[in-house]
């Protein structure tokens, strides 16, 4: 009798299971649809491609690792990576130290959701009307910077076409376009910290300064890790922006790896050795986030 009574309480409960877990399958499966649709596939077919001559004039045929060996003997690509290190370097080195500061002025000073917002809203914008805006900006003839400059009796410069400017002014549009969200980010990592960590500080005589370099930066390293793994992942994959301004030049001083991918593919048609630099892309990406995870010890925190 009892076993019956039990069984009879546990029907209507399977029943409510069975119904929300096919709500949780019509919610994921939108989304799991697309990911297979528009990343899993053409990741997949991706790595096909890179042991193909595929030119999307012919079918395409299996070359094994010639893409691979080819790459080896291309200075084009060696040059891309180099410059796509330098713009990663000065880009994530500028941002995170602004970003810092912003948090930091954020924390102490003000915590208007105002303030925030207009923090927020370069990175809202798209990154082509960004690049379209400070290509205006920095116009060699008409533009507002360089007026100023002419103003004040300094040289006009070629912020877009001087080899040795190009990149760092690159570099500066993404930094002025992702400060804000990354300051957030940071923000959120201090808000965090327990006000008593500072008030024990300042009861051992810690300076501002000293309780931010002693405190806050040891406790805020997994929320600083996460930001630099993000701030990698985004530099290397930066193409808009040159996309709009520079395409490349002058002279391959702005042609990225991703550019290079692009113009190989889409300019070239040679997807096949597009497809081997992309997907060797991918591997040093993984390797570089490992290594960023072990230095930074990013799944441990100081407030344990």
């Amino acid at each position: 009798m009892t076993t019956t009574s039990t069984a009879r309480r546990r029907r209507p409960m399977l029943r409510e299971r069975r119904r929300e877990t096919w709500y949780a399958i019509a919610f994921v499966l939108p989304a799991a649809i697309g990911f297979v649709a528009f990343y899993l596939v053409p990741a997949v077919r991706g790595v096909w491609l890179s042991f193909t001559n595929y030119d999307l004039f012919s079918p395409g045929e299996f070359v094994g690792g010639e893409n691979y060996a080819k790459i080896v003997d291309d200075h084009v690509f060696w040059n891309a990576l180099l410059v796509t290190l330098e713009y990663v370097v000065v880009n994530i080195g500028l941002q995170t130290a602004v970003a810092l500061l912003l948090a930091a002025l954020m924390q102490r000073l003000a915590r208007s959701l105002v303030i925030r917002g207009i923090l927020l809203v370069p990175y809202m914008v798209s990154g082509v009307v960004v690049a379209l805006l400070w290509q205006w900006l920095l116009d060699y003839q008409i533009g507002i910077v360089n007026n100023a400059l002419d103003f004040i009796g300094l040289p006009r410069q070629s912020f877009f076409g001087d080899p040795a400017l190009a990149i760092f002014t690159v570099a500066f549009i993404n930094v002025w376009k992702s400060m804000g969200y990354t300051a957030l980010l940071l923000f959120a990592g201090l808000q965090a910290i327990p006000k008593d960590v500072y008030e024990a500080a300042a009861i051992d005589g810690a300076s501002e300064v000293k309780a931010f370099w002693r405190v806050s930066l040891p406790l805020l390293r997994p929320v600083l890790a996460l930001v630099l793994i993000i701030s990698l992942i985004g530099s290397f994959q930066i193409f808009d922006t040159i996309a709009v301004t520079t395409k490349g030049g002058p002279v391959n001083a702005t042609r990225v790896i991703y550019y290079y991918i692009y113009d190989l593919a889409f300019n070239r048609y040679d997807f096949g050795y597009a497809s081997a630099i992309a997907l060797v892309l991918f591997v040093i990406l993984i390797g570089i986030t490992l290594i960023q995870l072990r230095l930074t010890r990013a799944n441990k925190s100081d407030l344990a």
